[in-house]
């Protein structure tokens, strides 16, 4: 792009909601061309209808980008509609004559965004697109016979010898806007909740300086002892970095650069921070992944799973979604769910195999459930860690793996921290009987105020028997491809 230019360019913003480290923001700035920042509110941006709970980060997050272009002189344009159109209407109202965006890798905005850049291109518009949302584009890092990655650890390996690290900007200081376009409100678009409120008790601060703050506080702690911290659900052990890098908040290498530097310095473990890395790249190998197959969003990766006995258990998945199982450890986890729009990691993985193995339903229910109450919900990390668990997808866990909730709780929440934050009505539990509250004596339960089935619920399943029901359902897998 000319460094003389005098025609506006129109910045599209999606999932890369920073002044910073922002490769089409950065290209417009140093050309000093007018810029019109602008965000098109498409519910289904990622191909999918938006969940709610990325619905009130969403709001938020434009709030925190508009105040910051305001101040460097370039107002962010809200409009709402099908993308091309309205890019068309926002170029014919400004003489635009260029679009840049930071792409979108998810498999229908890919295909959208490049139907977009064939049309405008056509009609005498250029259009450019950047990477500003992975460590590698996909597509880039293959296997030696040119194939994608199917395991994470030789895909992380290439990924982290493949991608260059760009050098890091700060982003424009001040922009060129262009006075008098008309847009809309974030209120009108109607993401926060209102009646009711179920936001109430998400304790986020979306927004570039926010996640500046998730990343500070994480490096000043977690990251000291990531690599077990990480697992214990009641400590503050883990990065909470999602939300933020999925709208691209913050660029995933200024997290790993920022890692890197305080293990540099002495100031954690280098093997603390290499562990933290090794979690952006399952990030993006599962972004990886959905981009090279696109089928994995509706089916299972490996076709055999298609056939799995899954079971219609409309009462067990209510009871799943509402924290009220029987297994304080499942039910904690989905309680800060819906309190919080977040859950702990290693919870995540105990909560999902319960329902895909205990109850044996469809891991796409658990998957549409977290899409829709997570505000860190990925398109391509919801769908490669739900099939993960389920046995069914790239470098998964065997299905015969099934966690226990009893043990899981035991081992990682032993003095029952988590559960009786999340189930307060076990809290007068000892940590003996806390995660499996229906084999204590009837006295300890009295003393505890607990009665089992009205204060708190029987267990919904018995462990031993969906174990066995679903390593069954396994077999029969087993049984049709052998015979196939």
């Amino acid at each position: 792009m000319s460094s003389s230019r005098s025609r506006p360019v129109i910045v599209w913003f999606r999932r890369d909601l920073r002044i910073a480290d922002n490769p089409a923001l950065t290209e417009v700035a140093a050309t000093g061309a007018p810029v019109i920042p602008l965000y098109i509110h498409d519910p289904a941006l990622d191909g999918r209808p938006m969940g709610a709970a990325s619905g009130w980060w969403l709001d938020k997050s434009l709030r925190a980008l508009a105040t910051e272009l305001e101040e460097r002189g370039a107002p962010l344009l809200l409009r709402s509609g099908d993308p091309e159109a309205t890019l068309r209407v926002v170029i014919n109202e400004t003489g635009a004559d260029a679009v840049l965006m930071n792409r979108m890798f998810e498999p229908a905005a890919w295909e959208r965004d490049a139907e977009i850049a064939h049309g405008l291109k056509a009609d005498g518009v250029a259009c450019r697109g950047f990477n500003g949302t992975m460590l590698a584009r996909p597509g880039s890092v293959r296997t030696g016979q040119d194939a994608p990655y199917r395991v994470f650890t030789p895909f992380l390996k290439a990924l982290l010898d493949k991608a260059e690290e760009p050098a890091p900007r700060d982003g424009p200081r001040t922009l060129d806007g262009v006075a008098g376009l008309t847009g809309e409100a974030v209120d009108d678009w109607g993401l926060h909740p209102l009646r009711p409120d179920w936001s109430t008790g998400f304790d986020w601060t979306p927004g570039e300086s926010g996640a500046r703050e998730a990343l500070s506080r994480f490096l000043a702690g977690p990251l000291t002892v990531y690599g077990e911290g990480r697992d214990i659900p009641g400590e503050d052990g883990t990065s909470r970095l999602s939300p933020h890098l999925h709208f691209g908040e913050i660029s995933p290498w200024r997290a790993i650069r920022a890692a890197r530097q305080a293990a540099k310095d002495g100031r954690v473990p280098g093997k603390q921070a290499e562990k933290f890395v090794s979690e952006v790249g399952w990030r993006e190998f599962s972004t990886h992944l959905l981009h090279h197959f696109p089928y994995m969003a509706e089916r299972a990766f490996r076709p055999e799973f298609e056939a799995m006995a899954w079971r219609d258990d409309g009462e067990g998945l209510e009871a799943w979604k509402r924290g009220m199982t029987g297994y304080p450890v499942v039910d904690a986890g989905m309680r800060q769910l819906w309190a919080t729009g977040w859950m702990h990691n290693r919870v995540r993985m105990i909560v999902a195999s319960f329902l895909v193995k205990d109850l044996l339903v469809d891991w796409r229910e658990g998957e549409a459930w977290f899409w829709d109450t997570l505000v860190d919900a990925d398109m391509g990390a919801n769908i490669q860690n739900w099939q993960w668990v389920a046995g069914s997808g790239a470098d998964a866990a065997p299905y015969f793996r099934i966690f226990n909730p009893v043990t899981q709780g035991e081992k990682f929440d032993g003095e029952g921290k988590y559960v009786r934050r999340w189930v307060p009505e076990l809290a007068g539990l000892s940590d003996r009987w806390i995660h499996a509250p229906w084999t204590a004596p009837t006295e300890v339960l009295a003393a505890a105020g607990i009665r089992l089935g009205r204060d708190y619920p029987a267990p919904i399943v018995d462990h031993a028997m969906g174990r066995k029901r679903a390593l069954d359902a396994l077999e029969q897998i087993k049984s049709a491809r052998d015979k196939d």
